[in-house]
């Protein structure tokens, strides 16, 4: 066994013995799923008041709290499961909380941004929040239309891991470069994939629509 399968199954172990935890409380997951958020507003709030001399320090801290929030994005669905709990309006609020999540961390970097005068960031951390924002609806939207639209590499867990990269190693101006390009990158994908799936599904229903009216003309008329 490699060290990496070791720490990766210890921390298996370790995730277990939380969720066998919570779930012998009965919690709500949904209230897990908010105490998530609170830690990320927490988080956001680390970073809208660092300033230029503190500022490694702010946000290293709240990298670390950042990864305490995803213990509750980790847990709440798998307590759900084994305290059957699982519902549809879960999932629904699952999904909104994280874009709140999301808005809320990008914003605090907006606001340290501001508070520095590094315009070209406050423009740049502005435009990665709309865009994580826009991978998730462009999904949301497709997969109304079409099966699947899973297609793309920045979901949120891969914006939520560079988020914390940058703020432990100070290196968040990098990140935020990389989060735009990415961020749009996969919304453009997904958008040409919704387009070639929608073209194809269009043409099916178009054959079925041409097909019953042509069944309609030749059909004899009874009375």
């Amino acid at each position: 066994m490699t060290w990496t399968n070791a720490v990766g199954r210890a921390c298996g172990v370790l995730l277990y013995k939380i969720v066998d935890g919570l779930a012998l409380t009965r919690i709500n997951p949904n209230v897990l799923t908010f105490l998530g958020l609170v830690i990320n507003i927490v988080a956001a709030v680390f970073f809208g008041y660092a300033r230029v001399e503190n500022q490694q320090r702010m946000f290293f801290y709240a990298g670390l709290v950042i990864i305490g929030a995803g213990i509750f994005d980790m847990v709440d669905g798998r307590v759900a499961r084994a305290t059957n709990q699982v519902t549809i309006f879960g999932g629904f609020f699952d999904s909104v909380i994280d874009r709140y999540s999301d808005v809320a961390l990008f914003f605090g970097l907006l606001v340290y941004y501001a508070r520095t005068n590094r315009f070209l960031y406050v423009v740049l951390a502005a435009f990665v929040m709309v865009s994580s924002v826009m991978v998730s609806y462009t999904r949301a939207r497709a997969e109304s239309l079409i099966e699947s639209c899973k297609v793309g590499f920045m979901e949120r867990p891969e914006r939520i891991v560079l988020i914390i990269i940058g703020a432990l190693f100070n290196r968040m101006a990098p990140v935020l470069w990389v989060a735009a390009v990415i961020s749009t990158v996969t919304v453009v994908h997904r958008v040409v994939y919704t387009y070639q799936k929608s073209k194809i599904l269009q043409a099916a229903v178009d054959s079925a629509n041409q097909a019953q009216a042509t069944a309609t003309e030749v059909s004899p008329v009874s009375g």
